[in-house]
């Protein structure tokens, strides 16, 4: 006997692919999945009524805790080198607890800004000095937590992070990162895996929301050959993420170590193919560009990242032509609006090339979409048959968006024009409220914003965002 729906949803409009389809009628079974779709119905009582919607859209990077620093590093100066030493402060003071805490406000933000999935690019898994704690897995655990307590899906991408540069051991500061070796990093993604399904199983009754997925950290952190392990090592299933070529630096110490590219190293050691994920890629050669194309690689870019930092202009059409699957991420959350971000992947070219129209509004929705889902290995996201219910309202009324056309409703939108979220087919998120889920409950009225002024103040007593005679970070050293 077939199981009740657990939900209907009628769409006003259905923006997919560029195409938009007025009423359309999704069933939701039981395991959070569309099971039904009609086209051009009308609505039946009982039908939860939206207006326009599109599918749920994948944050492909993220790092929860640079969160903290949003509004505090912006009048340093300096490059990226110098910022990092104000997020390793942060990961200092962090504890199972309070990172808890933390990833809870930031997921809060992405899904009532229209994220529904989040792929976590993850290094904090031991205590500051590099000894584990004393729950194994506290740090996965508990940001698989803050998923499950917001409802917004979760592509754990553990990361291994070996060294503190090419022929650099790690730093002090990195040690919590570290695994010792390749083998030491796989037996633990191993117990890890074991551990999530165990969770997973204990929870029958509740969508199916995290996934264990895995990360190099960059060319820098993990040696050649500890590489080449972990590539034999890792189930062929698994998505594999890498941040690759953010930095000329990066660059210039791979061919100097190696006589490579970065992109040519990860060749020569059999890592280009559709599962990887490249993060960044902002500074590549045109071989590179060639050897991602030709072998199905997806790059995440990241757009307010990449300026914030001073990254540079990635070479977005470039990649595209190449043959590449484009994915958008929001790195370190200075800023979580899956539409800036889709914005400033086209504004980015339109600054480097001085044209406009470089990417159609359906290139930059499936960018920001399915194929983030794709590059998180969550599958198909067109809302079709047999495709996870995840959808985002948008108001196409607002004062932002009022007189655009449907297609283009992608270019004129902010986070700030989401209403409904839901995530498995269950609303988690109603204008700009957490709705539905534990998150919900403990935030007063649902309020992202009072769960991240709890968690930072759990961290400001810990001297984590400042220094306590200046009010500013200290100064960064040399980059190894």
């Amino acid at each position: 006997m077939t199981p009740p729906p657990v939900a209907t949803y009628w769409c006003e409009s259905l923006l997919v692919d560029g195409v938009t389809t007025v009423e359309v009628r999704l069933t939701v079974g039981a395991h959070g999945r569309i099971t039904d779709r009609a086209d051009g119905v009308p609505a039946e009582p009982g039908d939860i009524r939206l207006g326009t919607v599109l599918p749920g859209l994948a944050n492909a990077h993220s790092h929860a805790f640079h969160r903290a620093l949003r509004g505090r590093t912006h009048d340093q100066g300096g490059d990226f080198w110098r910022w990092r030493e104000s997020m390793y402060a942060v990961a200092r003071a962090l504890s199972p607890e309070r990172y808890r805490q933390l990833a809870r406000a930031v997921f809060a933000e992405m899904l009532v800004s229209g994220y529904t999935a989040v792929g976590e690019f993850h290094y904090l898994q031991h205590q500051s000095g590099g000894a584990p704690y004393p729950q194994a897995h506290a740090m996965e655990l508990a940001l698989a937590t803050a998923a499950r307590e917001v409802g917004i899906r979760l592509v754990l991408l553990d990361t291994s992070y070996l060294a503190g540069g090419i022929n650099t051991p790690l730093r002090p500061e990195q040690r919590g990162f570290g695994d010792g070796s390749a083998a030491g990093w796989l037996a633990r993604w191993a117990r890890l895996r074991d551990t999530l399904d165990a969770d997973d199983a204990a929870r029958p009754a509740e969508p199916a929301l995290i996934s264990l997925g895995a990360a190099l950290h960059s060319v820098r952190a993990v040696p050649r050959e500890a590489m080449r392990e972990i590539l034999a090592g890792l189930p062929a299933d698994v998505p594999l993420h890498i941040h690759l070529s953010e930095q000329p630096q990066e660059n210039a110490d791979c061919l100097a170590a190696y006589g490579l590219t970065p992109t040519e190293l990860l060749d020569g050691l059999g890592a280009l193919c559709p599962r990887l994920s490249v993060v960044h890629a902002t500074h590549l050669s045109d071989h590179d560009l060639q050897l991602l194309g030709r072998n199905g690689v997806t790059v995440v870019m990241c757009p307010s990242t990449e300026a914030d930092l001073g990254d540079g202009i990635g070479p977005a059409r470039a990649v595209a032509d190449a043959g590449s699957p484009i994915a958008l991420g929001s790195d370190q959350n200075a800023v979580i609006d899956p539409f800036l971000e889709l914005r400033g992947l086209e504004m980015g070219e339109r600054l480097a090339s001085g044209c406009r129209g470089r990417f159609s509004p359906a290139a930059l929705l499936r960018a920001a979409g399915t194929d983030g889902y794709a590059a998180l290995g969550l599958g198909r996201a067109r809302l079709a048959p047999g495709d996870p219910a995840d959808l985002v309202e948008v108001d196409a009324r607002s004062i932002r968006t009022g007189g655009a056309s449907p297609d283009q409703l992608v270019l004129a939108a902010t986070a700030a024009d989401v209403l409904r979220v839901i995530v498995a087919g269950r609303l988690v998120a109603d204008n700009g409220r957490l709705v539905g889920t534990p998150a919900a409950a403990s935030a007063a009225d649902g309020s992202p914003a009072a769960l991240l002024r709890d968690a930072l103040h759990a961290l400001d007593p810990f001297d984590a965002l400042s220094s306590s005679d200046t009010g500013s970070f200290p100064a960064a050293p040399s980059p190894a």
